[in-house]
């Protein structure tokens, strides 16, 4: 099983940018992948959900409205278009998989998820 996230890298405040996470090794349309993210001396925390089984997604209250994600399931790839960047966005993006459904409240539950990637970091200039 393998998770690779990329497409980290640095931008100006207001600025946009595409994460991508492409698995291997697990059957793509049975799992929900997350992303989560983790600043530095602060907790990892969720960022936004799909789940590839029939594409419904989460996304935390400080991204709704500029980040979405999405799913190519003929590609094994998820992707987290991030828009209207802030500072605050500045982290180690990390992508996970979840075997099980989830819901409302265990998206957002780390250890929920089976599998992760390494992360990818995404710095936010004002």
């Amino acid at each position: 099983v393998q998770l690779q996230a990329s497409g980290g890298g640095s931008v100006q405040s207001g600025g946009s940018l595409r994460l991508s996470c492409a698995a291997s090794g697990f059957t793509f349309e049975d799992y929900t992948i997350g992303w989560f993210r983790q600043a530095p001396g602060k907790k990892r925390e969720a960022v936004s959900c799909i789940a590839n089984s029939d594409g419904s997604t989460y996304y935390a209250d400080f991204v709704k409205g500029r980040f979405t994600i999405s799913s190519d399931n003929a590609k094994n790839t998820v992707y987290l278009q991030m828009n209207s960047l802030k500072p605050e966005d500045t982290a180690v993006y990390y992508c996970a998989a979840d075997r099980s459904p989830v819901g409302s409240i265990s998206w957002a539950l780390d250890f929920e998820y089976d599998y992760w990637g390494q992360g990818t970091l995404v710095t936010v200039s004002s």
